[in-house]
């Protein structure tokens, strides 16, 4: 049997929203890789969820990496008040950028680690001209906008495709209705992390939650 060290980044837009302090402590002490920011506009998706303001905010209270996720129009915009507001990878859609390329290396100019999201319907072609100034491709495993989806089957072929194209440098990250059982899956396909909303959230032991997670990558 082998091990694979999938981590695992809890997604704050499940957390309790009155909290948000107290649930940073909780998930840092049950195991968390990693926290996960979901910023949406109200154009790239229909919901408005976290500005900078409410990452920096929380930047302080935590010593994990903080994961930026930008599913907004017109990305460029706000990349330096999250890069100011203490991100360390800031991840931007394909299809919300007129200028991938430009986008990230933007993201790589202001110090932080770049990414780029795929939705479901979007192949992978986009990226090959860009790979070489990534750190993490996100795979959304549902359609962005709200937690508590189910988990699309078909992205699996797409994760094992990016695994057998990109360098192992480069991390293969997955969203969207992730549990054990389909972590698992996306792991066998060559996933290296998970982002995890309501799995954790909704769990009353987050760590029982996160070490099942990591526990579905015991192969």
């Amino acid at each position: 049997m082998t091990t694979k060290k999938v981590k695992i980044y809890p997604s704050m837009l499940s957390a309790n929203p009155q909290k948000f302090a107290e649930e940073l402590a909780l998930i840092e002490k049950a195991g968390a890789d990693g926290i996960h920011w979901d910023i949406m506009d109200g154009n790239f998706v229909p919901a408005i969820t976290f500005g900078a303001s409410v990452v920096a905010a929380h930047r302080e209270l935590t010593s994990l990496p903080f994961e930026v996720h930008l599913m907004v129009e017109n990305p460029e915009r706000h990349l330096k008040n999250f890069a100011d507001a203490g991100a360390d990878t800031i991840i931007i859609h394909a299809e919300a950028c007129k200028h991938l390329h430009r986008n990230l290396e933007d993201i790589k100019k202001l110090g932080k680690k770049a990414g780029v999201a795929l939705n479901p319907a979007t192949g992978i072609d986009c990226i090959e001209f860009c790979a070489d100034l990534l750190s993490v491709v996100l795979v959304m495993t549902v359609n962005p906008g709200a937690s508590g989806q189910k988990f699309i089957d078909s992205q699996l072929a797409k994760i094992k495709k990016l695994r057998e194209t990109l360098p192992d440098s480069i991390e293969i990250c997955i969203d969207g209705g992730i549990n054990p059982e389909t972590l698992q899956k996306c792991v066998l396909k060559g996933t290296d992390s998970a982002v995890s909303g309501a799995y954790i959230f909704k769990n009353s032991n987050y760590r029982e939650a996160i070490d099942k997670l990591k526990s579905s990558a015991d192969l």
